[in-house]
């Protein structure tokens, strides 16, 4: 049985579609026009609908991509996060078809999660002394902006399409829930509550409905290899509804994989140890 699958969430139908099955530890898909974007060993792969197989994404070099990465709104350029020339996580952008990454984040270590609407603004997930944050920086470089910060962790801040709030997750409140803000910082909402641990919020991109991670009640950080499922709830908060439940974890939906017009995501399941 092969390790990792590619699937395809249907969300009008509820109906899972494989993509792809592979032996190798593929992570994190964006959605790409007609294609799929996944990581695997430190390096970036598109996958065709019509013809998936795994073909490498040329990133200069730059061979130490964590699965923090994704697509501009217009869809001409690729956001990576990669080590391999600050040792720490780090963001660059390239062309969405290959080419010689140029870095973005002078400071590190910085982990990519969101793109503005408008392709102005990207957002992602710092540490600065020691200290968890969400920031934004202008996608061509520039200043970086703390939004938030303090006790605890933030991670996976991701945009509404309306550009107005930005979703993250955080264990600001004691346990890791969802959050949503103001796209400058400003009236930070808990939005979900319990005792699951959710991870990575992902809006619609008719603003609808958020997708999420969930991992059960005690779970530390956001492992791999845990029984997880992908949650869906209103955007202007309620109550979630699980549309999977899969072996996963850490690589599943990290980052924004929403197709663009609504109607499906993307995940990565995997095969238990005794399957494989």
């Amino acid at each position: 049985m092969s390790f990792a699958k590619l699937e395809i969430f249907n969300v009008e139908s509820g109906q899972i579609t494989a993509l792809l099955e592979t032996d190798r530890h593929i992570e994190a898909p964006n959605w790409a026009g007609e294609a799929l974007i996944v990581n695997a060993e430190g390096k970036l792969f598109r996958v065709a609908l019509d013809a998936p197989e795994l073909v490498e994404i040329d990133t200069g070099g730059h061979t130490q991509c964590n699965n923090d990465h994704g697509l501009s709104p217009d869809g001409r350029w690729l956001v990576i996060s990669d080590s391999s020339e600050a040792g720490e996580s780090c963001i660059y952008t390239l062309p969405a078809t290959g080419g010689v990454p140029e870095r973005i984040t002078m400071q590190t270590p910085s982990w990519w999660h969101g793109w503005s609407p408008d392709g102005e603004t990207l957002a992602y997930t710092c540490r600065r002394e020691g200290v968890f944050g969400i920031a934004t920086i202008p996608e061509a470089g520039g200043d970086e902006t703390v939004l938030i910060a303090g006790r605890g962790h933030y991670d996976g801040p991701d945009y509404t399409p309306d550009g107005a709030h930005i979703w993250f997750n955080s264990d600001r409140g004691g346990q890791m829930n969802l959050w949503r803000m103001r796209a400058d910082g400003s009236e930070p909402e808990e939005m979900t509550g319990g005792d699951s641990v959710d991870w990575f919020p992902h809006p619609s991109p008719d603003g609808r409905n958020v997708v999420f991670l969930s991992y059960p009640p005690g779970t530390s950080g956001h492992p791999f290899g845990r029984d997880v499922e992908l949650r869906m709830m209103p955007a202007a908060g309620g109550a979630a509804k699980t549309l999977v439940s899969l072996y996963g974890g850490q690589g599943t939906i990290n980052v924004p994989s929403w197709s663009p017009d609504g109607r499906r995501f993307a995940f990565v399941r995997y095969a238990r140890p005794a399957e494989s």
